[in-house]
């Protein structure tokens, strides 16, 4: 009797979501001060608040900002959310 091989399936649930990435470039995103800065000198991707992961190279002051982004900020900051 042979032995068949065995396999094993791994899910990486990293790679699960679909992102458009076209829409999602054309905005600048919500990233933690620290990591930004250490992702500028270092050329390392980070993680914005809507899930865009890329290495952050361009003048963020030049892009409207993502709309994902400001609802999951404001749904983060304490009160109604009304400016001051």
């Amino acid at each position: 009797m042979t032995q068949q091989p065995s396999t094993t399936t791994i899910l990486d649930e990293r790679t699960e979501f679909r992102l458009d990435e076209g829409d999602r470039e054309r905005f600048s995103h919500y990233v933690d001060k620290a990591k930004l800065t250490e992702a500028m000198v270092m050329g390392t991707p980070v993680i914005a608040l809507c899930g865009k992961v890329w290495v952050p190279s361009r003048n963020p002051d030049r892009y409207p900002v993502c709309p994902e982004c400001k609802e999951i900020w404001a749904s983060l900051q304490p009160g109604d959310g009304a400016a001051d």
